[in-house]
């Protein structure tokens, strides 16, 4: 009888966790990819065992919107900001970037109508600095500026494996942005209804898994607000949510979700904060328009005027809004959750740039991928979504929205050996100090969370620690990360929810009033 074959690593002891489920069962890992899920008495032996005895194991977070290269050179980002996602639990980011912030090597800080380029001339620096740099996996999202570059969408799918492309809409017009540095942050064109009516044909043409990413905040009216919140004399934190009030984000998610109707596209709204756009996302479904719904940890956590939140776009929302927001995350109107990271600040302009005067505050919100896992499993702690839930909107539903399932988004055999192992009894009071963001600061500063992750390992390869007395989290891997090519027409089910269709039948609760909104809406 031959002698069963080493393979390079068993996880054993923990409890897997899938969005169906838990099993007390055991991970054989090889080459980079998972060969067995099994009970731990039946696993093969292994050049290195890890116990995880006490542990909840899931897959590695899918981040599907991150930025970095926003406001500093790619290189710079890759650097330190893959460490830091990583550490968090983070193994394959969703890059979110104009042509102007792919690597380049002419960084222009503000960015102008002719730096403006095809991707053909600045994605090869990208996946270059991917596999130097990055300590994690990544896909791409194209930030679309130009006819020319929503003309090339079919090129940019053959040639580079990307199928997902982001309007930022409020950025439409260069002239309504008095507050928000789109210049700064790589976006120097402006585009227009046309630009976004040959971006979903083109996709729409791709098949699964093509999407159009929005950002819906309307901020051609939003400038009449600030004229008038400015006229009345308001400086204080929450005028910048009232700027954007809750019907900039609706009306946005119905209009451009009537067009993606009509063309018969599928969208994914970024930023979803109110219980107006739950309304448009599902009447947009029952008309049969494949669209998802994304949140991010800074909406569930904090609320508007709150001095530790900052300045973030779309804006926070009523503390009063909050449970909406976890309401619909738990019950399926919301898809997923996506960090939205970008290093806005240096570790000198903490106390430079700090400001009572929200007018005259820095936009910035740090660090965002290190409190996307400890937010949701803070929200698990406190029972507003199941352990189950977090995978399915944090893992598997942005793996399979993106078109990165089955590699990544779960653990089964054959899937990448991408896993986090998380202790949810783990008390963790964050401070400045332990995060490992350039930044060197975050905003969670103080807040105690209750369950965080403390190992991950990327393909299988341990590349972080938060051993028990350490004062935080240690990266303790290497710049392993891949560029991600994706395959335009894949035979891939929609997400359920995402198009109206559902595996299981939910009953979805009625969403309260928050203060500052619109009307009452009765889901």
């Amino acid at each position: 009888m031959s002698e069963t074959r080493e393979v390079d690593l068993v996880i054993k002891g923990g409890t897997v966790v899938s969005p169906s489920g838990t099993r007390k069962v055991g991970i054989a890992v090889d080459g980079g990819k998972v060969v067995a899920v099994t009970a731990d008495e039946f696993l093969p032996p292994a050049k290195k065992t890890v116990d995880a005895s006490g542990l909840h194991v899931i897959p590695g977070l899918v981040d599907t919107e991150a930025h970095p290269g926003c406001y500093s050179p790619l290189k710079d980002d890759l650097a330190s900001e893959s460490i830091a996602a990583v550490t968090a639990g983070v193994t394959t980011w969703g890059v979110h970037a104009p042509s102007t912030r792919m690597g380049h090597p002419d960084f222009a800080e503000y960015v102008q109508k002719e730096d403006v380029m095809s991707f053909h001339d600045s994605f090869p620096y990208f996946e270059a600095l991917t596999e130097s740099d990055s300590a994690i996996d990544i896909f791409l999202t194209y930030m679309l500026e130009t006819d020319q570059q929503a003309e090339e969408i079919p090129e940019y799918a053959k040639d580079h494996g990307v199928t997902s492309y982001k309007l930022y809409l409020q950025a439409m017009s260069p002239e309504s942005e008095p507050n928000w540095p789109g210049r700064r942050a790589g976006l120097g064109a402006g585009f227009d209804d046309g630009v976004c009516w040959v971006t979903m044909e083109n996709v729409a043409a791709l098949g699964r898994p093509g999407v159009v990413c929005m950002h819906c905040e309307n901020w051609e009216i939003a400038r009449i607000f600030d004229k008038r919140l400015k006229e009345q004399g308001r400086t204080d934190w929450a005028t910048w949510s009232d700027r954007s009030p809750h019907y900039l984000e609706a009306s946005h998610i119905r209009w451009y979700g009537d067009m993606a109707a009509e063309i018969g596209c599928p969208i994914y709204i970024q930023h979803s904060t109110t219980p107006e756009s739950y309304k448009e996302i599902l009447e947009l479904r029952g008309r049969g328009v494949e669209i998802y719904a994304q949140t991010g940890p800074h909406w569930l956590h904090f609320g508007k005027g709150e001095h530790n939140a900052w300045r973030i776009n779309v804006p926070l929302r009523s503390r009063e809004n909050n449970p909406n927001i976890w309401t619909a995350l738990q019950c399926g109107i919301i898809d997923s959750v996506g960090s939205d990271h970008v290093v806005a600040w240096e570790p000198a302009d903490y106390e430079s740039s700090y400001n009572e005067n929200i007018w005259e505050l820095k936009t910035g919100f740090t660090s965002r991928v290190e409190m996307h896992l400890p937010v949701l499993l803070e929200g698990v702690h406190q029972g507003k979504l199941t352990i189950e839930r977090l995978v399915e909107v944090a893992c598997a539903n942005p793996a399979r929205i993106f078109g990165v399932y089955p590699q990544k988004g779960l653990i089964e055999v054959g899937a990448d050996a991408d896993i986090v192992l998380v202790d949810l009894n783990k008390e963790v009071t964050v401070k400045n100090e332990n995060v490992l963001t350039r930044s060197g600061w975050t905003c969670i500063d103080g807040h105690t969370i209750h369950g965080y992750p403390v190992a991950t390992f990327l393909r299988g390869k341990q590349m972080s620690k938060f051993d028990d007395g350490a004062p935080g989290p240690e990266f303790i891997g290497d710049a392993d990360g891949h560029y991600i090519r994706r395959t335009p027409g894949q035979d891939l089910l929609p997400v359920a929810g995402g198009n109206g269709a559902r595996s299981e039948v939910r009953a979805l609760p009625k969403l309260g009033k928050p203060e500052g909104s619109a009307v009452g809406i009765d889901v």
